[in-house]
């Protein structure tokens, strides 16, 4: 499994967007979090958000590092990946609140 994740984090990251409607991620390590309004992805660029309305994983495939999206997107955020356990806590617990 550690090497699946490593292949993944030094891969190509890309985003293909289609109409603010559906979308497209490669060089997705996992999916951290997810339900109507957001998706929280761990990226080779670091922590990815997505915001929007009655968004839905459509694809997910962790081997090939893709993610397919579906839903109003409305924005993507990013954040670099913290160093230890405890600034990745408060991350995403600010990230939750």
């Amino acid at each position: 499994m550690e090497e699946r994740s490593s292949s993944i984090i030094t891969g190509t990251h890309k985003i293909s967007v289609n109409n603010r409607k559906n979308a497209t991620i490669t060089g997705v390590a996992d999916v951290l979090a997810f339900d109507l309004n957001e998706v929280l992805l761990e990226t080779n660029q670091g922590m990815l958000m997505i915001k929007g309305n009655d968004l839905h994983v459509k694809r997910l495939s962790l081997e090939k590092g893709e993610v397919d999206l579906e839903g109003k997107i409305d924005s993507f955020l990013y954040s670099e990946i913290a160093g230890n356990n405890k600034q990745q806590e408060s991350f995403l617990g600010r990230l939750f609140r």
